[in-house]
């Protein structure tokens, strides 16, 4: 998926391109995600402010630092290439119409989250709905092993949890979001948390010990 920056900048014009080739600008992703060359990388607060004010670049760093996160956590609800693409870019029109006017008062991480995993449940709700015969070349191209062993074991036992057991697990471990963060992510009492990072990880301490 590719950002398509126009020369007018309203939210209303800032589009995602899907599926197609667009000609850019060949700009190395780490100059994208800090919104220029040279310097340090502005902060998240930084890009948001600039956005606030009409600049298209600060729109198109945020994109590029947070794109491949959002797809990876749309993966992780609907499994599925294709689908995680149509979240991905449902999550960010949707973001860019915040502007201008966006007020943060948490990560951007935070901020998107509860966004992706709603697009994504639905996306998965839908598709779980769907005729099998509408999937079943989905299915069949499946593979029926993955050659890295040890990543399908833990894969294996991450989908033995329940999927909001399995969602704390992740945001926490592998996000490294704060269990604050995850609260609000969530929409969940913090004692919530605790209590299903605790449970996930008894119950993953469990099955490695036999």
């Amino acid at each position: 998926m590719i950002l398509r920056r126009p020369g007018n900048i309203r939210p209303g014009n800032f589009s995602i391109a899907k599926r197609e080739k667009v000609e850019e600008r060949h700009i190395p992703d780490k100059e994208r995600a800090s919104g220029g060359a040279g310097g340090a990388d502005p902060s998240d607060l930084q890009l948001i402010s600039a956005a606030n004010n009409g600049d298209a670049r600060a729109m198109e760093a945020i994109y590029f630092r947070y794109r491949d996160w959002v797809f990876a956590q749309a993966m992780r609800i609907v499994s599925n290439h294709e689908d995680a693409s149509d979240v991905l870019q449902e999550v960010f029109l949707y973001f860019f119409r915040k502007f201008p006017g966006l007020v943060l008062n948490c990560q951007v991480k935070t901020f998107l989250y509860p966004v992706v995993r709603n697009l994504a449940l639905n996306r998965r709700q839908k598709r779980t709905a769907a005729p099998l015969g509408d999937r079943a070349d989905e299915i069949a191209a499946r593979p029926d092993s993955d050659p890295a062993g040890q990543r399908a074991d833990m894969a294996g036992l991450l989908d033995s949890l329940s999927d909001e057991h399995r969602e704390v697990v992740l945001l926490r471990f592998a996000d490294g979001l704060s269990f604050d963060e995850i609260a609000q992510a969530l929409s969940i009492p913090l004692g919530t948390v605790k209590s299903r990072l605790h449970n996930a990880l008894t119950q993953l301490r469990g099955r490695l010990s036999r």
